[in-house]
């Protein structure tokens, strides 16, 4: 690979999603710098002789992270064609999107000296035939953008011999007024968002896809450092608003293993 400042050029030329150490001291500028979560999941210390899937990989942080705990393949699984996302009423892709599934996890991949396999396909076409099957599988920030997240887990259990680790968005409002009854806020216009579940709607949607939930976690917090305050949204959503900036966007892990009835 190039030299850092070679290298550190190269990063700046893309939009990134992630915040990715690449080492020589160049540290992508991403949208999401999950690098503090990563201690508040129960990743195993070690994946030795796993195979692992990462499922809506991105700029492939999760990925590579599956890969440096010592996993023996990793598959990272993403779409290259913006336009075949779940795209809600109002939203477009753009070139952004088309970069992070391409040519950023590219140019990490090269920086890393990794083994990744990236793989260009949907959540909803995994399956045995197509991918094999995997003694681990990471879902990272997706479920909210998917229009049938059910349909998408239930893919995903297909693919599963192991565990099943999900870390998404939940709604902190929809916790504390019904923590023990599933619900959801449904979005689909403009907003990348479908469906923002609270605590219990996030258990429930991984059990309706034959689950079987052996785990889960605190709310916590990823951060948005290159994202300012916009006054409009604040305007809109002051309550929401202010947690976002000030605080990240709330999620939940969820760890769970294909329910041995389904």
């Amino acid at each position: 690979m190039d030299d850092a400042s070679d290298l550190a050029k190269r990063v700046a030329e893309h939009v990134w999603y992630h915040t990715i150490e690449l080492g020589g001291g160049v540290v992508t500028p991403g949208l999401f710098d999950v690098r503090g979560c990563v201690a508040k999941l129960p990743l195993p210390d070690s994946l030795a002789g796993k195979r692992c899937l990462d499922v809506g990989t991105c700029d492939g942080f999760w990925a590579f992270e599956l890969e440096r705990r010592g996993a023996s393949e990793v598959v990272a699984i993403d779409l290259a064609d913006p336009s075949a996302r779940d795209l809600t009423v109002g939203a477009t892709s753009g070139e952004g999107a088309t970069t992070r599934a391409l040519k950023t996890f590219a140019l990490a991949h090269a920086a890393l000296g990794s083994r990744v396999q990236w793989q260009d396909l949907s959540v909803y076409d995994l399956s045995p035939e197509v991918v094999g099957t995997f003694d681990f599988v990471f879902i990272g920030s997706l479920l909210l953008h998917l229009r049938d997240p059910v349909a998408a887990l239930s893919a995903v259990r297909s693919v599963t011999d192991g565990d099943l680790l999900s870390y998404d968005v939940i709604s902190p409002m929809l916790s504390v007024l019904a923590p023990r009854t599933p619900a959801a806020r449904l979005h689909g216009n403009i907003r990348m968002e479908w469906w923002v579940p609270n605590k219990a709607g996030r258990v429930r949607l991984i059990e309706a896809a034959g689950f079987d939930v052996t785990g889960r976690g605190r709310t916590s917090w990823v951060k948005n450092p290159r994202v300012p305050v916009r006054l409009r949204t604040l305007a809109r959503r002051p309550l929401a608003g202010i947690l976002l900036y000030a605080l990240g966007v709330p999620h939940t892990w969820v760890m769970a293993r294909p329910a041995a009835s389904r």
